[in-house]
């Protein structure tokens, strides 16, 4: 991992840049692709969040200083070469200037066997419990507390069986998503991983199974 003292073994290009692949270190997927220069590059390690060198501006450019974005630093990796970096961060909001989650939006970035979207929408729940937010459904939600957010699931789960009913398949698929958002959020509120409910799916052998015993009548 890159410290304040090896950055001497890394090669700048004739411009003085290196590229830095920036990685979400929550689901693995790619955010961007920026360039930085030493300066930057000490300024990111110093400071523990991400400045890259503005190279339209030809300035330093601290990311989320004027949006809020900000990108805290879990590490810098030089690649085989020294030539290049991977900067893995924890993001407060999207990194595209775009408002998109990643400057590469349209495509599945993630690393094969990452996280997908469950998983960062899980991550995203968490920093809204810890730091609310003005005018946010979710940190109104976290503040309302444990009923509100079972009253949220079992509307959501009626409407799931009501678009079930009218045959409506793209209905379904958008109460199904409404249904795992209000859980997610109950899972976050009772801070349950994403990765214990997978573990004890594993555990069930649910597809041909019946793991659950219902009463006779």
């Amino acid at each position: 991992m890159m410290t304040l003292s090896n950055i001497d073994e890394l090669k700048f290009g004739a411009d003085g840049l290196i590229p830095a692949v920036v990685q979400d270190g929550n689901t693995g997927r790619v955010l961007t692709l920026a360039y930085m220069n030493r300066e930057s590059l000490e300024v990111t390690l110093r400071e523990g969040r991400t400045c890259f060198w503005s190279r339209s501006r030809g300035e330093l450019w601290r990311k989320g200083e004027t949006s809020g974005n900000v990108q805290r630093v879990r590490g810098v990796w030089p690649d085989c070469d020294g030539d290049a970096l991977l900067v893995v961060v924890d993001k407060s909001g999207p990194a595209c200037h775009t408002g998109a989650d990643s400057c590469f939006d349209g495509a599945d970035t993630a690393a094969p066997g990452a996280p997908g979207i469950i998983d960062e929408l899980y991550a995203l729940l968490g920093e809204r419990r810890e730091n609310p937010k003005a005018g946010s459904y979710t940190s109104y939600l976290f503040e309302k507390g444990i009923d509100k957010i079972l009253k949220k699931i079992g509307e959501e789960a009626t409407e799931v069986i009501i678009a079930a009913k009218s045959g409506e398949r793209a209905e379904v698929v958008y109460e199904a998503a409404d249904l795992v958002y209000h859980m997610l959020v109950l899972m976050a509120s009772e801070r349950i991983s994403p990765d214990e409910v997978r573990s004890e799916l594993r555990s069930r052998h649910v597809v041909d199974s019946k793991v659950k015993q219902e009463k006779m009548t």
